[in-house]
């Protein structure tokens, strides 16, 4: 099991995935002040081999802290934002009337904060996983 963030100013899109499976278990867009509980959560109730952190916004605050918690990768984050928007129409395809619209002119009505995420790790793992249920993306505070 690994988690991925991607670190924000006022919140941060976090995974939970089992990279053996290539499945995400869950993922979530917390408040900064949220998102320790959520991975003390994790690491007691999940085998957590790794974490992956996006190198960009507010990254260096979070990488002490996280040391001390589970083996951490610091990883490139460029340009995942932009790509979440369309991997969020592959997760979750529009309704077949909708879907001749060109996806750079879709925006999603939810944050796209936790499937960045889900962007940093498969960019790391250089493959894609499944995410078979789609999640609740309203921000935990």
């Amino acid at each position: 099991m690994v988690v991925s963030i991607d670190p924000g100013r006022d919140k941060c899109g976090l995974v939970l995935a089992d990279i053996d499976e290539c499945i995400v278990l869950e993922g979530k867009v917390a408040s900064k002040d949220k998102v320790q509980e959520l991975i003390i959560f994790w690491i007691k109730n999940y085998n957590i081999i790794t974490i992956f952190l996006g190198n960009g916004t507010t990254s260096k605050l979070w990488e002490k802290w996280l040391r001390g918690q589970a083996n951490l990768k610091v990883v490139e984050e460029k340009g995942t934002t932009l790509r979440a928007r369309y991997r969020y129409f592959e997760l979750w395809p529009l309704p077949r009337l909708l879907s001749w619209i060109p996806r750079g002119l879709l925006l999603p009505r939810d944050p796209l904060d936790a499937v960045a995420a889900l962007v940093l790790l498969e960019d790391h793992l250089y493959k894609k996983l499944s995410w078979p249920e789609k999640p609740d993306f309203r921000i935990w505070t």
